[in-house]
């Protein structure tokens, strides 16, 4: 058996070392490479092309579908109004500030690296997120609104799965539901949430429901230790449901039905 579990893990170690190794400067060079491709993706589409609605498919960059106001250019998608909260969630959530002040500002570049043991900025100087940044402090407020859309699309994934008006499973209703479950994932391995649930209490007994909140934010918990895989697996998916549609409006693809 011994022999049998490193003939499994061998590859997983080897990748694992393989990264390891690689320079220090690859990993906020790719994290710049991956949001800026997502971010002009997700501007072209909404600013030329039409909304994204195959059948009973919607794009979750259109969800959910609004009526656009008269004051609204015509120009200009209303998806924008909607957009707002899951955008300012991910832009305020605590693992992409991470990610993106190493990706964009170098502040620090890698922690880790010998030759960045010198940050730009001395200790001395820091203020925290203040100027621009103080915004990052209302992400809990995008907790909330993103909320909203989910029900939207959880609904639109409900709707995936009736083809014609009757149950039916497809290659879309498939990719709807993955992406469903990475996003809810995403959503509530947040560390507002784990905090709003359990992580202000001091005495779980002396609140009510303190049992169940005890548990409820032990069961976050565990989500939130891999927050940064959900986050950029949620992203991807997000690219991948879009595209498809695209496909589908295009002729490229027949969305095939399993059942």
């Amino acid at each position: 058996m011994a022999g049998t579990t490193d003939v499994v893990t061998r590859p997983f170690t080897v990748a694992a070392g393989a990264v390891k190794r690689l320079p220090w400067w690859v990993g906020p060079i790719t994290v710049t490479a991956v949001l800026v491709g997502f971010g002009i993706y997700v501007m072209i589409t909404i600013l030329f092309f039409a909304r994204g609605e195959y059948e009973n498919y919607l794009s979750p960059f259109y969800s959910p579908p609004i009526g656009t106001p008269s004051w609204w250019p015509d120009w200009l998608s209303p998806a924008f109004l909607v957009l707002w909260a899951p955008l300012g969630f991910r832009a305020t959530c605590y693992y992409y500030r991470k990610a993106y002040y190493r990706a964009f500002f170098w502040d620090p570049p890698g922690c880790a690296s010998k030759a960045q043991q010198r940050e730009p900025r001395s200790a001395e100087n820091y203020r925290g997120e203040r100027n621009l940044f103080v915004w990052n402090n209302i992400h809990r407020y995008f907790l909330y609104a993103t909320f909203v859309v989910l029900a939207f699309l959880t609904i639109d994934t409900v709707r995936a799965f009736l083809p014609e008006g009757s149950f039916g499973i497809t290659v879309g209703s498939l990719i709807f539901l993955v992406n469903l479950v990475l996003l809810w994932t995403y959503q509530i391995s947040c560390h507002s949430l784990r905090h709003l649930v359990g992580g202000r209490v001091d005495c779980y007994s002396c609140v009510t429901g303190g049992s169940a909140r005890h548990k409820a934010y032990n069961w976050l918990s565990v989500l939130n230790r891999q927050h940064a895989l959900w986050a950029w697996l949620s992203l991807f998916s997000l690219l991948i449901t879009d595209v498809y549609i695209r496909l589908l409006l295009a002729g490229v693809v027949p969305d095939l039905r399993i059942i």
